[in-house]
């Protein structure tokens, strides 16, 4: 499962998932995400590089709210069959256009995160960094299963 959440702090983590969870992270897995009471799908493909690994891209749905008071949010996730050594790729575009890339490690467990800045404070001036919806590209490199080998 993959999903971007808009944090400042663990107490602050906490009050979004409870309060906010819909305009702040997606589940790709499910197939469908709803951000702003507006439902889009989720996608993930493989690539095979070799007979035994590929590349999976999921693409998911990220909304950085005009009221946002929050400066960080993060890309979380698990990968159940995760090729030791890879790290996985962040792509992050609104309207096609890239605006983030970022790369991070993978732990032995299969879990990633990735920490950014949403929004920016100096000064007492606050300027925001990502506003509005973006959509997010995630490769991770994964051992493809085959049901047919013995």
């Amino acid at each position: 499962m993959n999903k971007i959440i808009l944090f400042s702090s663990i107490l602050a983590l906490t009050l979004v998932l409870s309060f906010s969870v819909e305009s702040v992270f997606a589940h790709p897995h499910s197939g469908q995400v709803l951000i702003n009471g507006h439902t889009h799908e989720s996608q993930t493909e493989i690539t095979p590089l070799t007979g035994v690994i590929g590349l999976e891209k999921s693409t998911i749905f990220f909304h950085s709210p005009q009221e946002n008071s929050l400066p960080w949010a993060f890309v979380e996730g698990n990968i159940a069959n995760h090729v030791e050594g890879y790290p996985v790729i962040i792509q992050i575009f609104k309207e096609n256009d890239a605006v983030h890339f970022a790369q991070t490690d993978v732990s032995a467990s299969g879990d990633y995160e990735y920490k950014f800045r949403v929004l920016n404070s100096e000064n007492g001036v606050s300027s925001k960094i990502f506003d509005g919806d973006y959509s997010v590209k995630i490769f991770k490199v994964v051992y493809m299963y085959q049901e047919n080998l013995i």
